[in-house]
């Protein structure tokens, strides 16, 4: 019985009072924190300037093909021990990884671009200053983060950081919402022959299911993995 609480004690997850919260955290929920990117938040803050709620219904939308996507691109990396590109390599036809590679840096360049420009424009609306420089800034940081600090390390800091999401939270529980408004646009689909309202909803979908997260989340799995065993 004395062993069997011993090794209980061990277990991070199960049989303890206090576990281990990182332990207990995956690598889905740092992709899935991601996706919520300066770009997105652009992006979303725009659609709510412009047309309030009546573009809410992508969510119906958005959301599910998200979820299934990381849900897919987890479970090839779990399963082969291996990410996308690696995967596209091995089972389909030699010209098919430079295309989706190529494809694939240019989205992530406008991407990154995208995020560090709204992360620049932020600081700059907080505190004021030279925006180009916050830019500057963050890429360094970003970019020294991956280099130099070790893998176990940099996603524990991740994992932390995905709780500054609960201040959407806060943010619901004090602003005054419609919820009737709300409801009627995240239910009753509007549709309108504006460009700029198209627009709008394909940046929606496009900053929602952004081509990295698939790469991401699979070889997220792999390191996960390997650094486990």
């Amino acid at each position: 019985m004395a062993k069997k609480i011993r090794d209980s004690e061990k277990d991070p997850v199960v049989g303890t009072s206090k576990p281990k919260l990182l332990s207990v955290l995956g690598p889905g929920i740092i992709t899935g924190a991601a996706d919520d990117d300066p770009s997105g938040i652009a992006t979303y803050s725009q659609a709510g300037a412009q047309f309030g709620f009546a573009i809410t219904w992508t969510m119906l939308f958005s959301y599910p093909l998200m979820a299934a996507i990381q849900e897919i691109s987890a479970r090839i990396g779990r399963t082969t021990g291996h990410g996308i590109a690696t995967n596209l390599r091995t089972y389909y036809p030699p010209w098919i990884l430079p295309v989706i590679v190529a494809l694939l840096f240019i989205a992530n360049t406008i991407n990154i671009g995208a995020d560090l420009g709204a992360m620049g424009d932020a600081v700059g609306l907080l505190i004021g200053g030279n925006v180009a420089l916050y830019v500057v800034l963050f890429a360094l940081l970003s970019a020294c983060l991956q280099i130099f600090l070790q893998y176990a390390r940099y996603v524990s800091i991740l994992k932390w950081l995905t709780f500054s999401l609960f201040a959407y939270f806060g943010t619901v529980m004090v602003v005054k919402i419609p919820y009737g408004e709300l409801a009627y646009g995240f239910f009753v689909p509007t549709f309108s022959a504006d460009t700029a309202f198209w627009t709008t909803v394909v940046a929606i979908l496009g900053t929602t299911i952004s081509p990295y997260l698939f790469f991401w989340q699979a070889s997220q799995e792999v390191e996960d993995e390997r650094e486990s065993a």
